[in-house]
């Protein structure tokens, strides 16, 4: 049959559509219906009806040709020297007129392209399937299928609530958001009866400047904070502000009182000081389709399970779930540690590291079936904010965060205590300590692995200047100048430098002439001692360390400029080297069994 007479493409078996490059030597996608094709004019599809049928196409109708469309794939056919290969499994179709699949000698005159650069053929699938899809952004010739799937992502405008950039030189916060709204058949035993769901299940992803790591850190669903004030598009391009609330569970700040994704982003920014550029979200049928899409994840049990609520049954030792069971694996409570959320979410996020394991194996990324049911249960069940609302934009953040190895992501749970204002504690608080630290190394981009840190920060002689006696608070003379974006930075810093830690010769200079991305402690040698108190009460980082060749005289002050890296007052510039004590991390390259 040929693509006059093939009918639509909706029918077309995605894995047919798989055909090789002999430029590039990849497999790549053609969902025209030319793939394989004589390039006869007349026989060739528009750019605009790349994906379907379309009608005859002449030189002069090719202005449209510039992104990579069926004008590029015409051309890469009319230069292959022994046509298509089929990929394996891949049906023949030979028209009555043997043009499909038949061999083109090219022109005499043709000349021959240079063979394209393959692009790694790696994605990093961090969040366990949200970005399922971009494990095809490795194959060349990609973009129709981008184009097909663009349609399946959802957008949500949330403002100033994150960045415009799709990526960032800088380090990147990514909010990964699981709903538990019922939304799909089968779901009606999940979640709360017509409720508009909640942060069920939210990690913060924290993606390195250099990109060699990243941390994945769970935010308990029952964590007691406070939900600022935020902002909400409405459908008609209104906006509505939604009050902030004190002392509110974290899962009320999605969808509780109109809050959107956009409210949960700057939940978190206010508990952690770390601002979200973007969000990722989905709902329960975004694991029952995407673990059945992978052909199951591999789990391990260090005891069998039987749990009447969620329905779940797994033997002791290793296991493959998917669809309805995965989803049961994630939901249970009573059948790990003290049935609590933080024994739920250590299983989470074992099983997340399972899933990349799975996704990023030969297996998956070799089979075009499978790499395309993936994408499409995995665009289908995502819901983005607006920066990164398509799919090349998509694909373009994933590459980016594909850079790191999987084995240098490090997943773990925000640091908290049970309430103290509860007399039997259901609700857990930040812990006032290790918490605070452990933001202070996200925020300063200190990886949780070993990694080469960058230059160590801490070597040779600037290391030496945090080195030495410290001199008390009361000592302590210091102008403070605001460089950053905060505004009234420098008149918060100061009141928290008096009020809490007892500096109170600190003074409020204003903005700085310049704005700077680094904060900077000016010092003369005869203030070393008062550089390293203050250095140790902000967490200023060796680098920070400016010292002046001469003496200071009478009451001359050393003189701190806040950068852009200051977050607000009483936040450390820097975090400790290493990640608080007893904060357990997991690896996402290694197999844990849950217990």
């Amino acid at each position: 049959m040929d693509a006059h007479s093939r009918g639509r493409a909706d029918d077309i078996d995605p894995a047919d559509q798989w055909v090789l490059n002999p430029n590039t030597g990849n497999y790549e996608l053609r969902l025209d219906h030319s793939a394989g094709e004589s390039s006869s004019p007349s026989r060739t599809a528009t750019a605009e009806g790349t994906g379907r049928r379309g009608g005859s196409r002449t030189g002069s109708s090719r202005e449209g040709s510039g992104r990579r469309g069926s004008g590029s794939r015409e051309r890469e056919r009319e230069e292959a020297p022994d046509g298509p290969r089929q990929v394996p499994g891949q049906r023949s179709r030979r028209s009555s007129q043997g043009g499909r699949g038949a061999a083109e000698p090219p022109s005499a005159g043709r000349r021959k392209r240079k063979p394209q650069k393959s692009r790694k053929k790696k994605a990093l699938l961090w969040t366990g399937g949200v970005m399922a899809f971009v494990v095809v952004a490795g194959s060349a010739g990609a973009y129709a299928l981008y184009q097909k799937l663009n349609g399946n992502i959802d957008a949500i405008d949330v403002g100033d609530a994150g960045s415009k950039n799709v990526v960032t030189d800088g380090p990147m916060n990514i909010l990964i958001i699981g709903t538990d709204k019922r939304t799909g058949k089968g779901n009606e035993g999940y979640g709360d009866k017509g409720s508009e769901g909640h942060a069920d299940t939210t990690i913060l992803f924290h993606v390195s400047e250099d990109r060699t790591n990243a941390t994945a850190m769970s935010i308990p669903r029952d964590l007691k904070t406070e939900i600022p004030e935020c902002e909400t598009k409405n459908e008609d391009g209104t906006t509505t502000v939604v009050p902030g609330t004190p002392n509110e569970r974290f899962n009320t700040s999605l969808g509780q009182n109109g809050r959107d994704p956009g409210c949960t982003m700057r939940t978190v920014e206010n508990i952690t000081g770390l601002k979200p550029d973007h969000f990722m979200m989905v709902d329960f049928n975004a694991v029952k389709s995407l673990t059945s899409a992978v052909g199951g994840v591999n789990v391990c049990m260090a005891k069998p399970i039987d749990d009447p609520k969620s329905h779940l049954k797994l033997p002791q030792g290793e296991s493959k779930v998917q669809g309805e069971q995965a989803l049961a694996l994630l939901r249970t409570r009573d059948s790990f540690g003290n049935r609590s959320d933080l024994d739920r979410i250590k299983v989470q996020q074992q099983f997340l590291g399972s899933m990349i394991r799975e996704m990023k194996s030969s297996d998956t990324l070799t089979n075009p079936k499978k790499l395309y049911k993936l994408a499409d249960a995995a665009t289908d069940a995502l819901t983005v904010d607006k920066a990164i609302g398509d799919a090349r934009k998509l694909v373009t953040l994933a590459e980016e965060i594909g850079k790191v190895d999987t084995k240098n992501i490090s997943f773990l749970t925000m640091p908290v205590i049970d309430n103290p204002a509860e007399p039997k504690p259901i609700t857990v608080v930040v812990d006032p300590v290790k918490g605070e630290q452990l933001f202070a190394m996200m925020r300063s981009d200190t990886s949780l692995t070993e990694v080469k840190q960058k230059e160590k920060a801490a070597k040779g002689k600037q290391a030496a200047l945090l080195k030495g006696p410290k001199a008390e608070a009361a000592d302590v003379r210091v102008d403070v100048l605001n460089g950053g974006e905060i505004p009234g930075a420098a008149g918060s810093t100061v009141t928290w430098l008096q009020n809490e830690q007892g500096v109170l010769k600190s003074t409020n200079k204003a903005n700085a002439p310049e704005k700077i991305k680094k904060t900077t402690l000016e010092y003369a040698p005869n203030q070393a001692d008062q550089a390293r108190a203050l250095a140790e009460m902000m967490g200023l980082p060796a680098t920070a360390m400016k010292k002046g060749t001469a003496d200071a005289e009478g009451l001359e002050a050393m003189v701190l400029t806040l950068g852009a890296d200051f977050k607000g007052a009483g936040q450390l510039i820097t975090g400790p080297a290493k990640p608080p004590k007893d904060i357990e991390k997991a690896s996402a390259d290694k197999a844990v069994c849950a217990q």
